[in-house]
């Protein structure tokens, strides 16, 4: 079965050692977005919980300082930034290169100015 694996991914590849490279970092790349965006969205839904939880806990008569409020505040806060993380990223990809940043899943040359 690892044989049959390894023979599809060169004839996919184009049976050369550069292209089986090019589709590994193309599969890399590609896992990595999909990483960094699920890292984002847990990481916004963590801080709107927390975010939410300090507001809540801000209202009860044991806990009336005003850090709470400012745990609230910043947790919200962090949480519309790691919501819009990926028009973040492409936006400095765009001032980066100067030109309008595209997603694909062929591998190119990122030059930096």
């Amino acid at each position: 079965m690892a044989l049959s694996a390894h023979g599809a991914l060169a004839q996919q590849a184009g049976n050369t050692i550069g292209g089986q490279v090019q589709t590994m970092a193309q599969e890399f790349s590609t896992t990595g977005g999909f990483v960094g965006s699920t890292a984002m969205y847990v990481a916004s839904l963590i801080c709107f919980v927390f975010g939410a939880w300090a507001f809540w806990q801000s209202r009860q008569a044991e806990n009336r300082d005003s850090g709470m409020i400012a745990k609230g505040l910043a947790g919200l806060v962090l949480c519309g930034l790691f919501v819009t993380g990926g028009t973040w990223i492409n936006k400095a990809a765009q001032t980066s290169t100067g030109t309008a940043a595209s997603i694909s899943s062929t591998a190119g040359v990122v030059s930096f100015q």
